[in-house]
């Protein structure tokens, strides 16, 4: 595996980003969006993850607008109280744009295999639903997205194979929230749900308190099967080359 340090080239501006890149033939790209805690150890650890899966993995820095470079921790109260002004000041249009711009760099870097998709923790999350709806992005799997209800009038234009995985003891996604995404995504054929009975909101996040290895390796082997569908056939990435 290699990684490093880049710069993404957006339509109005420049991002940092992480990026890791398998030793191996690429199954494809993911652009990995962040919680509100910044590219910190837990995202670097989800990039390796999945380079260490086969594919090239993008974390770009959301919060580029406001703070580049941030990077704090769920486990310092002082990094919270910025993580949350961080997180309500921050325009989701804007990152939508942002991230549709990131999935495209992402599937033409010669590392790649001209195929990218999205996975998102929490507000990434509800970025992977949005893009969805709004962009012709290969696909999209969501961990516990927050607020997704606001833009749920969206679901009509949901175009794009989404995956949404669902803490159903999420202290940040209310019970009654869970029913009615359940109700209003489920009728679309391009999405697949995904509930965990016990689990709390960021049960997927290394190191976090609410981490749960069994839950989070039963939605890893959901994510992988979604992005190996999204794969090009070997015949196609062997004409690109």
């Amino acid at each position: 595996m290699k990684t490093s340090n880049i710069q993404v080239p957006l339509r109005d501006g420049v991002m940092g980003a992480y990026l890791a890149v398998p030793d191996g033939p690429p199954k494809g790209g993911i652009v990995a969006i962040m919680e509100i805690w910044g590219v910190n150890d837990t995202m670097r650890k989800h990039a390796h993850e999945f380079a260490e899966a086969g594919f090239v993995c993008l974390v770009p820095d959301l919060f580029w607008r406001q703070e580049p470079g941030v990077e704090l921790s769920d486990r310092n109260p002082e990094d919270g109280k910025k993580a949350f002004d961080l997180y309500y000041d921050f325009d989701y249009d804007l990152g939508v744009r942002d991230m549709e711009d990131t999935v495209k760099y992402l599937a033409a870097l010669p590392e790649c295999n001209g195929k990218a998709g999205a996975v998102g923790y929490c507000l990434g999350g509800k970025l992977c639903y949005l893009l969805c709806c709004r962009t012709d992005i290969e696909c999209a799997v969501a961990y516990y997205g927050t607020y997704i209800e606001h833009n749920i009038r969206e679901v009509k234009n949901l175009h794009r194979p989404f995956m949404l995985h669902m803490a159903m003891k999420d202290r940040w996604v209310q019970a009654e929230v869970n029913e009615l995404l359940e109700r209003r995504l489920s009728p679309n054929p391009l999405v697949t749900l995904h509930k965990y009975p016990d689990a709390d909101h960021a049960f997927a996040r290394h190191g976090g308190r609410p981490f749960r290895q069994a839950d989070a390796d039963r939605a890893l082997k959901a994510l992988h099967s979604t992005f190996d569908l999204a794969a090009p056939d070997p015949v196609d990435a062997e004409s690109r080359a």
